[in-house]
């Protein structure tokens, strides 16, 4: 089995899973092992899902400006936590794979296989989302087609991405190209680096 054909599942799960309640505040089931790869792989859906729906609530027009401020703020914890948990599954790679001798001609990958992982976890949501509205029965036949056409356009990019990370994954263990990871750095949460948070001091 390969890592997408493992991951690709485990996303459609999660995503099933939180639209039983469809609430961005529903506690989350992860239905696998404490630290296992499956584990991180469902959280990471599961919190890509949360905030796919949170981003959703912020744009409603007549949201109450107090409400969109603490959505806001949820938001970027979200992707805080996006971020961590991505760095912690190319930990499992760079893990995995630390016993693997370079080849002399290796080359480096303009991303690291968990970013990578972490676009498709989004294009899951894009399909679930956009054969939802494909299926809608209060739109007319154009809205339709067309989302029809876009869902057949995300799934081939689904097929197109899951081959890509497989291969680099391949890629990798023997040695044609090796990984080198580095943190996100986000500074925009940190209140050593962002000056409107080290000013209010």
């Amino acid at each position: 089995m390969t890592f997408t054909e493992l991951s690709n599942p485990i996303f459609v799960q999660a995503i099933d899973d939180y639209h039983k309640s469809d609430c961005v505040d529903t506690p989350i089931a992860n239905p696998y092992p404490l630290k296992s790869v499956e584990y991180y792989l469902y959280l990471k859906c599961w919190i890509d899902t949360v905030q796919w729906h949170l981003e959703d609530l912020i744009r409603n027009p007549e949201i109450d400006p107090a409400e969109a401020l603490a959505l806001k703020r949820r938001i970027d914890k979200s992707n805080q936590d996006r971020t961590d948990l991505v760095e912690l599954i190319d930990s499992y790679f760079l893990d995995k794979y630390k016993d693997v001798k370079a080849c002399p001609d290796a080359a480096i990958n303009t991303e690291s296989p968990a970013w990578a992982v972490d676009r498709l976890s989004i294009l899951a949501l894009k399909i679930y989302h956009m054969r939802k509205e494909a299926e809608r029965a209060d739109t007319d036949e154009t809205h339709k087609s067309q989302c029809e056409a876009k869902l057949d356009v995300l799934l081939e990019q689904q097929k197109d991405l899951s081959a890509a990370i497989d291969r680099l994954i391949a890629d990798i263990e023997a040695g044609r190209k090796y990984m080198k990871v580095y943190k996100q750095m986000k500074m925009y949460n940190d209140p050593a680096l962002n000056p409107v948070l080290y000013g209010k001091k």
